[in-house]
């Protein structure tokens, strides 16, 4: 009788820890899964419209946190899905977050004109800390808002932005200038705010 209560014991654990295992691993509900895994790393995004009235939907919803993953195969994927979208003919661009392709994940690339080559860069969980009173005036469009563009006057010149980078490292950065336009513009994203809110 023991032997057989430390046996379920053991199996009952084991279950547990895979049963904890799978949810901590996938951090994607099936609908994104399918969704990110429907092609591969080399085809980009649909890109959501506000035009559309399900995709308006979507981009005014408020994302959720995100860990970074390296051999997460879907978290892979979607970020090497989201770079190809941004730099995508069709569709280039200076920056992109994670809703626009209808993933509610705190994710977003940004072009960084700030530093040499502006590479692009991907960053999990930003968020704004610190806004200078200077403001710049500057003309914006959106991936989500094709054929627009306008002038925005309430950017701050310059951001202190707290972020985690792939490798799981935490950093907080001031950002200045057109880069932190970028910043300020994806983050609202993630946030549910389109940049016509800034007008």
């Amino acid at each position: 009788m023991k032997y057989l209560i430390t046996l379920f014991a053991i199996i009952f654990l084991s279950g547990c820890a895979c049963i904890q295992k799978v949810s901590k691993d996938s951090q994607f509900s099936s609908k994104q899964t399918e969704l990110v895994m429907s092609a591969d790393s080399t085809t980009p995004m649909r890109v959501l419209s506000v035009y559309n009235k399900r995709d308006s939907l979507l981009l005014r919803t408020k994302c959720e946190d995100i860990v970074p993953d390296s051999v997460n195969t879907i978290l892979q994927n979607l970020l090497k899905r989201m770079y190809r979208t941004v730099n995508d003919s069709l569709s280039k661009g200076v920056g992109i977050a994670a809703p626009q392709v209808g993933i509610l994940k705190n994710i977003i690339w940004v072009q960084r004109y700030d530093k040499p080559s502006n590479p692009f860069e991907v960053y999990f969980n930003p968020i704004i800390i610190q806004y200078t009173k200077k403001k710049l005036s500057w003309v914006e469009g959106c991936l989500s808002i094709p054929g627009r563009k306008d002038t925005t006057t309430t950017r701050s010149y310059a951001i202190l932005v707290d972020y985690m980078k792939p490798d799981k490292s935490h950093k907080i950065e001031m950002v200045e200038g057109f880069t932190a336009i970028i910043f300020q513009h994806e983050i609202d994203h993630l946030n549910g705010i389109i940049y016509l809110d800034r007008l």
